[in-house]
């Protein structure tokens, strides 16, 4: 009986020293090649850092018409299609309407917009506590999602898509 209970002692202690700490110092990182859509020449990487309970996407985009540009997260990590539109719609697990980030509702893909300078060159940062990489919470899980890079900018009152334009550029957020 007491090798049993001992043995039940040391079971426990293992796993609650397992035990996963989202809060923790260490970061998780996912770099994403965006890759030309609909015969643009846009390109770039988004680079994905989960710490301390927030995911902060850096976007860096090379190849598009000078102003103003919309991303978003799509339904799905697909860029196999000439235009992009294998990436479904918006994420949107809430189900809410498509609007501006942090102001009344929005889908959780609606990063925003950014601009291009005169080079085409332009970036895009978001911090959010309501993304996380790989923790198969479905309403948080970015992971198998796509990507997407739009011709124009995001409105924040079309619905469903802020009346973006085409999409110029699609990454997979795939490992």
């Amino acid at each position: 009986m007491k090798k049993l209970i001992v043995s039940f002692a040391i079971i426990t202690a293992l796993i609650v020293g397992c035990k996963t700490n989202n809060k923790s110092n260490d970061a998780k990182t996912l770099t994403v090649a965006l890759e030309p859509k609909s015969n643009s020449k846009v390109g770039g990487t988004a680079v994905f850092t989960e710490k301390n309970g927030k995911v902060t996407v850096t976007a860096k985009i090379t190849g598009l018409q000078p102003g103003v540009h919309a991303i978003h997260i799509h339904e799905k990590a697909d860029c196999s299609a000439a235009d992009g539109s294998s990436a479904g719609g918006h994420w949107n697990p809430t189900f809410k309407k498509h609007g501006k980030w942090g102001v009344g509702e929005y889908h959780k893909g609606d990063i925003g917009n950014f601009t291009a300078d005169e080079k085409g060159n332009g970036s895009i940062t978001l911090t959010t506590d309501e993304w996380c990489i790989g923790c198969g919470d479905s309403n948080k899980d970015i992971l198998g999602k796509g990507l997407i890079v739009h011709a124009g900018k995001d409105d924040f009152t079309t619905q469903p898509t802020g009346d973006a334009g085409g999409r110029v550029a699609c990454a997979g957020i795939i490992k």
